[in-house]
């Protein structure tokens, strides 16, 4: 099977231009697309709350093929791409992106790759979890709080995903209730979140 993966941002931005330059590329390598698998939503999120995770890494076997435009459809964070590529080379699973002609497939390179990306992944991981600690530890020595107050839901987190359409909404000058509607959420609950990310 050879899989075209595409993913935007926010549901205003269109994915037919991924679609034609993958098919180009295809045809140029002689692969034939059996299946697209398209998605609108922010890099942000994690493979498995993705069409990533949940259809495109479960139905890939070893010997498929997955294609994208560029690498920075899988993720918005050096490791989470790398973790995605890992779980690929591991599979014998072929990926393809065009605009940073990387190939990586069943060779003694992607192998290297491969074990540099699970390496990498792994000292990342454990960077970012020092460095939690270490902050966690300063804010209790100054005796500050942490977490969210109680009773009070988290609007910052809640509205992430979203965070190019809002940007994209407000600088076309839409107001609040406006995007608060579209997102199905209350209009306090955008307010907030202008405030936090200093867009009022």
């Amino acid at each position: 099977m050879v899989y075209g993966y595409i993913r935007v941002s926010t549901l205003q931005q269109n994915l037919e231009n991924q679609q034609l330059e993958i098919e180009r590329f295809a045809k140029s390598r002689g692969f034939v697309i059996d299946k697209f698998i398209e998605e609108k939503i922010s890099g942000t999120k994690i493979p498995e709350a993705r069409k990533l995770g949940k259809v495109l890494m479960k139905e890939c076997k070893e010997g498929d093929i997955v294609i994208s435009t560029e690498i920075s459809r899988f993720g918005r964070s050096l490791i989470m791409i790398m973790n995605v590529l890992q779980y690929f080379l591991e599979k014998n699973i072929q990926v393809y992106t065009i605009k940073d002609n990387y190939h990586l497939g069943n060779d003694i390179q992607s192998k290297v790759l491969a074990f540099a990306f699970g390496l990498s992944a792994e000292i990342e991981r454990q960077l970012i979890s020092e460095r939690t600690k270490l902050g966690l530890n300063r804010v209790r020595s100054e005796g500050r709080h942490i977490g969210r107050k109680k009773g009070r839901k988290n609007d910052f987190y809640k509205l992430s995903p979203y965070d190019d359409y809002i940007r994209n909404k407000i600088r076309e000058g839409k107001s609040r209730l406006y995007i608060a509607k579209n997102l199905k959420v209350a209009w306090q609950t955008v307010e907030n979140y202008l405030q936090r990310n200093g867009l009022r």
